[in-house]
């Protein structure tokens, strides 16, 4: 008799529906154990609002947390950029796997790159902290942009670019990788023009947390995909966007990386070594959308081993970038 499958709960969107597979696909070879996806709607996917508009931090999260607690799922999927800070006692993050490409790429009309966009050029994003560094970095260098706020699948977004509404949008590279579509992708930003949303690029299992034998083996078995580095990297980076008192909303861009590795990961060379790597580099960023004032600041120091120094080198960085008055440039605080 082969074992009763185990249910992964998962939103409705191709995206999640992709990644969902791929990390179910990986369950099933760690536990022996069939997996199948349990589609769940939440209130990002019906909401019509802008993300900074019904708070961002959450929406998507919250209905597929209730099915986990209510038992209707045994384990579910998350991009960690939409997890709130605040982990839930019943919850726990059992596995946070090898991140994806965390930079942001553009689509653009006529195959353009971002510094060959007309004068004047209409980009698309729905994320204040992209258009607070899209606008800041047109600023410095002397590029005439408009940034167009924006809501919607990745289909629903390019079609903006196709149907010549816009002349470009930005969207996530590890998105468009784990549907098969990067070969749209027009350009590339570096991470030293736009640093990218916290936890970018990488996901999230989340499971009960273990009171029964079966939820304690289930974790015990994900912990085999959990990448030690990236689970690093991203406690540090959303330790800085907790401790700014930020939602994933607001205008808060943060990136923790491994030089001298990141370059060859930027170049899309996943098999740098990182074996080797003693020292890690945490950015953070924080500015108004119109990007007339801009937060910027880095820190480097030790990898680090634990939960709970990761958690400090993040906690570190924002108290030196609230010094520089980071604080007055996030306007509404997200709740």
């Amino acid at each position: 008799m082969t074992e009763k499958a185990l249910r992964l709960g998962t939103r409705r969107s191709r995206l999640a529906m992709a990644q969902s597979g791929q990390v179910a696909d990986a369950v099933s070879q760690v536990t022996g154990r069939p997996v199948e996806l349990v589609e769940i709607t939440t209130y990002g996917d019906v909401s019509r609002e802008h993300l900074a508009q019904i708070g961002g931090t959450g929406v998507f999260v919250a209905a597929l947390r209730e099915a986990l607690l209510r038992g209707e799922v045994d384990f579910a999927v998350h991009s960690l950029k939409d997890l709130p800070t605040a982990q839930p006692d019943d919850l726990v993050l059992a596995a946070i796997p090898e991140r994806e490409d965390p930079r942001d790429v553009v689509v653009a009309r006529d195959a353009l790159k971002f510094t060959d966009l007309p004068r004047g050029a209409r980009i698309g994003t729905g994320a204040p902290r992209r258009m607070a560094q899209l606008n800041a970095y047109a600023r410095a260098h002397g590029l005439d942009i408009e940034t167009v706020p924006i809501r919607g699948n990745v289909d629903t977004r390019i079609g903006f670019v196709r149907d010549g509404e816009l002349d470009a949008v930005v969207l996530a590279a590890a998105g468009l990788n784990r549907i098969g579509r990067s070969d749209e992708v027009t350009d590339f930003l570096s991470v030293d023009t736009i640093l990218p949303a916290p936890g970018q690029g990488a996901l999230a299992i989340e499971c009960r947390a273990g009171n029964t034998a079966p939820d304690a083996e289930l974790i015990a078995a994900l912990a085999g995909l959990d990448d030690p580095f990236t689970r690093a990297a991203v406690t540090a980076e959303r330790s800085l966007l907790a401790a700014l008192e930020a939602g994933c909303s607001a205008p808060v861009g943060a990136l923790a990386d491994l030089p001298p590795f990141s370059a060859p990961l930027e170049r899309g060379d996943p098999q740098a070594d990182g074996q080797n790597v003693k020292e890690m580099r945490l950015r953070g960023v924080v500015g108004t959308t119109d990007g007339s004032a801009l937060v910027q600041m880095s820190t480097t120091g030790p990898v680090p081993q634990t939960h709970d120094e990761a958690t400090a080198f993040g906690r570190e960085l924002a108290a030196d970038m609230l010094a520089q008055g980071a604080a007055g440039l996030m306007g509404e605080r997200a709740h």
